[in-house]
């Protein structure tokens, strides 16, 4: 069975930092790209950060560029993201994907909420 479990969520104040994880089980974590994307209430989904094969090589949305860090441990089958520099719009549930390099195949987690708030 294919899981991706996010944890971490919770309410920060503006300019603190949060740190999200999503545990994978069930398939060959290493031969997945990664991504984090969020969803505000009354929004749309939005990609936030990916990291690729490659540990070196991650995207970032601009809205989060500079602020935000996204890095994977392939040995914990756990993606991270660090949320630094917390802006109220930041607030949203923030959900792992998962998608195997060279493949459709593709996976979301259950999703985590994230609140920034004075």
């Amino acid at each position: 069975q294919v899981q991706l479990v996010e944890s971490g969520g919770g309410s920060a104040q503006p300019g603190g930092s949060l740190r999200l994880s999503c545990a994978a089980s069930g398939f060959t974590f290493s031969s997945y790209g990664m991504s984090w994307s969020r969803q505000a209430p009354g929004k749309g989904l939005e990609w936030v950060s990916s990291i690729d094969n490659d540990v070196s090589v991650t995207y970032y949305a601009d809205s989060v560029k500079g602020r935000f860090t996204i890095s994977r441990d392939n040995a914990k089958n756990t993606v991270y993201l660090q949320m630094n520099s917390l802006k109220p719009e930041d607030t949203a549930v923030y959900y792992c994907y998962g998608k195997r390099i060279g493949s459709r195949d593709d996976y979301w987690g259950q999703g985590t909420q994230v609140t920034v708030s004075s």
